[in-house]
C-alpha cells in the first residue's frame, strides 16, 4: 500500500504543466443569424455556464491533449452554418491568451461539433486542435441564447440571374438601342456625303 501511494505522488510530480492548466475566463460566440455576440462566463467551478461549455465543447482535450485521445476525424458531408467561439484563457495576473475553435451547432451527425486549429498559443505549449462532439453540446449553447434552429439559409442567385434580376437589363438594352441608333445615323450621313 505504501508503496503504490509513493507511485502516486511520483507520478503527479512529473504530469505535464497541461495537467493543472486553467480553463477559459469568458467566451464569445460568433456566428450567422445571431443578431449579436453571445457571451458566457463563470468561474473554474463544475457546473458554472464557461466550465458546461468548455467541457461540452472539448476544449480540454483540443487545446491540452488527453489520453486516450477522445478527438474524431472530421465527419463527411455538409456541418451547417460555421459559428466561432473565442475564448479568454487568463494565463498570468494581467496576461491572457486568446484561443479560438469552430463550432458547428447545427450538424446533423453525430451531434453539434468543434473544430480546433492545432498550434495556438496557450501558457508554454501550443493547442493540441482536432475535432469534437459531445450530445450536451446544443443544449448548453441553446441555454446560452443560441436559436435552436439553423438560421434561413440565404438563396444566392447565379450572375446572369443577378444581372436581370436587378434592372440591369433596361440599361442594357438602352445601350444596345443606342448602338444601333448611332449605326443608322452614321449610315445615312455616309449615304447623305455619298450622292
Amino acid at each position: 500500500m505504501k508503496r503504490l501511494l509513493f507511485l502516486l505522488a511520483a507520478a503527479a510530480l512529473v504530469l505535464p504543466a497541461s495537467a493543472s492548466a486553467k480553463g477559459p475566463s469568458e467566451a464569445t460566440i460568433t456566428g450567422p443569424g445571431l443578431g449579436k455576440p453571445i457571451k458566457i462566463s463563470g468561474t473554474e467551478t463544475t457546473g458554472s455556464p464557461i466550465m458546461d461549455l468548455a467541457d461540452a465543447a472539448g476544449f480540454f482535450p483540443a487545446a491540452f491533449g488527453q489520453e486516450p485521445d477522445p478527438m474524431i476525424a472530421r465527419p463527411k458531408g455538409d456541418l451547417g452554418p460555421k459559428y466561432e467561439i473565442a475564448y479568454e484563457v487568463p494565463t498570468g495576473t494581467d496576461s491572457s491568451s486568446k484561443i479560438h475553435q469552430d463550432l458547428y451547432p447545427y450538424a446533423a451527425r453525430p451531434y453539434a461539433l468543434t473544430s480546433m486549429k492545432p498550434g495556438q498559443p496557450i501558457f508554454d505549449m501550443q493547442t493540441r486542435g482536432g475535432w469534437w462532439t459531445d450530445q450536451r453540446l446544443k443544449g448548453v449553447l441553446v441555454a446560452a441564447g443560441l436559436p435552436k434552429a439553423a438560421p434561413a439559409a440565404k438563396t444566392t442567385t447565379s450572375n446572369s440571374a443577378g444581372f436581370f434580376s436587378t434592372g440591369k437589363i433596361g440599361v442594357f438594352v438602352l445601350v444596345l438601342f443606342g448602338i444601333g441608333a448611332a449605326a443608322v445615323l452614321t449610315r445615312r450621313h455616309l449615304r447623305g456625303t455619298a450622292t
